[in-house]
């Protein structure tokens, strides 16, 4: 493959193929127009965080869009190594960013890899586990229920000193990693969070699944937050997943069935949608796409999740549309804030949580070297690419050493685990928290200074 701005090995490890055979036709129902976007100019490539660790143009954007389009002409054919460069994209949309060209690349990487796994059965890890235990938060809490009496007894631990963590296969090895401090299990939220003061509006807030299972502290705030600034806050609890988990990992039909139970879920007379991680956010958003991406779905259908998709807001840039009242409580700490991919790069969420941030008082806010470069997080590819994860992590806290921060802030659930993995191995004492947190603690009276042990 030729063009400016790439570098690395510069040409695409393809195989060419006299015709379509059945893998050639993966892809095919995308859009085509969508590929014709991309002019190859490589601008892309300095963006993307696995091309800035491997230097392989196969692992950029630029050089996955090559590979996605030879499949769908019959020109490449789909082995075990195109496949691989494709399985190693974060799917985390900063080329998107970059691109003065306007291409829609998680409109060709999500649904050509959707196509591209449906041809293989899932393992018992995602079967089991990303299918079977993550969507669902009441199955998820009781499955942490040691793990949360363990760490209040400090058993945890013993158990890392004896390094019998270590002995556990693959990616439940890296799940115990992962795993964070879980305080006290929180009960369900109420339905209802009056207003503090004149009503300025009606939201419903998602609650999510792994959030609510691990940071259900978060949900909390941010109704919290809302109320303060005089929203009525509808917590509906027909919700569930938001289905990325699924739809990320190829499989479609589930991931529809889980939009159109959140889309029944929901009351229509909502002012807005409220979601507080950003992975949730983009997928909430693309219901839309992902309609039109899965076959057999009706346009009725559709138009219902596209209308839905149209009213979800991240908390940061409902708050500021609304215009924040002014938070009163000192907030002492240094801090630095990493943007999640699936905020700044998907639903182009930038300045919002950072003009909240500003108005919070005693908050001193560093800027953070590369904050719009992956952590490595990811949903679950943390969990299933752990090498490339722990490349990104190990770059991204080199960044966050540089600022002195005693405090990173993200809006994001998978973020703050890898985060606070990468920082409780190298002992860091650094605290993860979510904006909405931030602005809890100075209504709620303020915080105590932070200080690194």
């Amino acid at each position: 493959m030729s063009g400016t701005g790439g570098g690395g090995e510069g040409t695409a490890a393809v195989e060419t193929v006299s015709s379509a055979g059945v893998d050639a036709r993966v892809g095919a129902g995308i859009d085509y127009s969508l590929f014709l976007d991309c002019v190859h100019c490589g601008l892309c490539t300095a963006a993307c965080p696995t091309y800035l660790e491997t230097g392989n143009e196969n692992d950029g954007p630029r050089g996955r869009i090559y590979l996605m389009r030879g499949v769908v002409d019959g020109r490449v054919e789909l082995t075990s190594k195109v496949r691989r460069h494709l399985d190693l994209c974060l799917d985390c949309r900063s080329c998107e960013t970059a691109c003065p060209s306007g291409v829609q690349y998680g409109r060709l990487i999500e649904p050509f890899r959707v196509d591209m796994q449906k041809s293989e059965r899932p393992g018992w890890f995602q079967r089991l586990v990303l299918y079977g235990l993550f969507p669902y938060p009441g199955r998820l809490r009781w499955a942490l229920a040691p793990a949360r009496l363990m760490q209040r007894l400090g058993l945890d631990r013993v158990l890392d000193w004896t390094g019998l963590p270590r002995l556990l296969p693959g990616p439940l090895g890296r799940m115990y990693r992962l795993l964070p401090r879980l305080g006290p299990r929180g009960g369900r939220l109420p339905e209802v969070f009056p207003a503090e003061g004149q009503r300025r509006a009606r939201v419903g807030l998602f609650s999510g699944c792994v959030g609510e299972a691990m940071f259900s502290e978060t949900n909390l705030a941010t109704a919290r937050v809302l109320q303060a600034n005089g929203c009525e806050v509808v917590v509906p609890r027909g919700q569930g997943c938001c289905g990325a988990i699924h739809y990320h990992s190829g499989s479609s039909d589930p991931a529809v069935a889980m939009a159109r139970q959140n889309v029944d879920a929901f009351p229509d007379d909502l002012d807005a949608v409220i979601v507080n991680v950003a992975g949730c956010g983009s997928m909430l958003k693309d219901y839309g796409h992902m309609g039109q991406e899965t076959a057999g779905v009706e346009d009725s259908v559709i138009e219902s999740l596209a209308r839905f998709a149209g009213g979800v807001k991240d908390v940061s840039e409902f708050l500021a549309e609304l215009g924040l009242r002014d938070p009163t409580g000192e907030v002492p700490w240094r801090a630095t804030y990493h943007d999640a991919c699936h905020l700044v790069h998907a639903q182009k969420v930038r300045d919002a949580p950072r003009e909240l941030l500003a108005r919070v008082p005693g908050l001193e806010l560093v800027p953070l070297p590369e904050s719009e470069v992956c952590c490595g997080a990811a949903g679950s590819y943390n969990l299933t690419e752990p090498e490339m994860a722990d490349a990104l992590v190990a770059r991204k806290l080199a960044h966050i050493e540089i600022t002195g921060a005693d405090v990173v802030i993200t809006g994001n659930a998978g973020c703050s685990m890898q985060l606070q993995a990468a920082l409780r191995e190298l002992d860091r004492g650094v605290r993860v928290v979510h904006p909405v947190e931030v602005l809890d603690r100075s209504y709620r009276g303020g915080a105590k200074r932070i200080s690194r042990r």
